[in-house]
């Protein structure tokens, strides 16, 4: 058994998710690719993929050795880019990840520059509203709001967010401006269902997060419509302080109730490499964590 081809096809079988992907992208039969799984099964004596019909996935065991053979396959990447003299070209693919309106107004931008300044290397931007797996989706790099969970991955602070109500100064004009949480029941409430399906917002009270019920004139499943709403004028939003800079800037939103805020909300720059990160993903770590570091709303 070649053990580096076998570390290739197992890599290459969990990135894409199943034996037909993985052989199509190999380019080989699909009993080649199984018989280089049952082969490397057997070596090793541990089940490394759980096999069902829909999906391939690895177990506990499978996927701390694939973390183990993908910093391998990238060490020898590095060195053979090393010997031939191409280690400062970056080349290959590059997955990254963030939530939406955060994607679109940060991240692509920096992906724009980043394949800009690396013509060798192709991008995949995943923006979703969720928290992906990297192993399951074979993404490398990410930018995530809020607390990080433990785990594998590696982490980078790169600035912070306040959660923030904010309204048009026309209707706060007609409305006037809540002085706390309780005054909400008086006004007209835009609520993004992306964030939380319950009708409440939460706010620090004598020290303690407490929650405010509410009751939502309008009901909306992106900040981006509720913002276009506030904007309008027609109620209060809750929403993350980078999203609605442009707007207090401007003058079209005024932010209300910020003695009540929650604390800040950091953000990371997320990969999996730790500090054996292929030169592509290192290239875009720097030129990201410099960038994000370097914006004035992200860092107040």
């Amino acid at each position: 058994m070649d053990r580096l081809q076998a570390m290739k096809t197992f890599v290459t079988v969990v990135d894409t998710g199943g034996f037909t992907p993985a052989a199509r992208k190999l380019d080989v039969s699909l009993s080649v690719v199984s018989r280089v799984i049952t082969e490397l099964e057997t070596h090793l004596g541990v089940r490394l993929l759980t096999r069902t019909t829909r999906l391939v996935r690895p177990t506990a065991t499978g996927a701390t050795y694939y973390e183990n053979c993908r910093r391998i396959l990238a060490e020898i990447e590095e060195a053979e880019l090393a010997t031939t003299g191409a280690h400062a070209a970056p080349r290959g693919k590059l997955s990254i990840t963030a939530s939406v309106l955060f994607g679109r107004r940060f991240v692509t931008p920096i992906v724009v520059e980043y394949l800009r300044r690396y013509p060798e290397v192709d991008a995949e931007c995943l923006l979703i509203d969720r928290n992906v797996n990297f192993v399951e989706e074979g993404i490398d790099v990410g930018v995530r709001i809020g607390p990080l969970p433990s785990s594998s991955l590696q982490a980078i602070p790169v600035g912070r967010v306040r959660r923030v109500v904010c309204a048009a100064p026309d209707y706060l004009a007609r409305f006037g401006t809540p002085a706390t949480p309780d005054d909400l029941a008086h006004h007209t409430v835009i609520q993004t269902t992306g964030i939380s399906t319950l009708p409440e917002w939460r706010f620090m009270r004598d020290g303690e997060t407490a929650p405010t019920r509410l009751t939502p004139r309008l009901a909306t499943s992106t900040n981006d419509s509720a913002i276009g709403a506030a904007v309008a004028g027609f109620g209060l939003a809750a929403v993350l302080s980078y999203q609605i800079a442009d707007e207090v800037r401007d003058g079209k939103l005024r932010i209300v109730l910020d003695n009540f805020e929650q604390p800040p909300l950091p953000i990371h720059v997320i990969h999996r490499e730790g500090r054996h990160a292929m030169h592509k993903v290192r290239a875009f770590i720097d030129l990201a964590v410099d960038t994000l570091r370097g914006t004035a709303s992200l860092n107040p």
